[in-house]
């Protein structure tokens, strides 16, 4: 009895490693898809609408006010005198 002991725990972990594995097939078949050209076109239509800071010579130069990068001038040299 003691000899078939390890062999039961044995198939029972192969019976969950591939019960495991064709749960995670079907979280696979359940993840939702698009086509390829359909997220091409996507990308593609982002990248035209949106305006990149960092790119300056494709939209132009940035007003201030709606450049996440600007960092507005302050007067006098910012020194703290203790």
């Amino acid at each position: 009895m003691s000899s078939r002991q390890p062999k039961q725990s044995m198939s029972e972990l192969k019976l969950r490693r591939v019960t495991e594995h064709i749960q995670r097939l079907r979280d696979d078949l359940a993840r939702p898809r698009i086509r390829v050209s359909e997220a091409s076109m996507s990308l593609i239509r982002y990248t035209k609408s949106t305006k990149d800071p960092l790119l300056p010579t494709v939209w132009g130069p940035l007003p201030k006010n709606e450049d996440p990068f600007y960092q507005p001038q302050s007067t006098g040299c910012n020194c703290v005198v203790a």
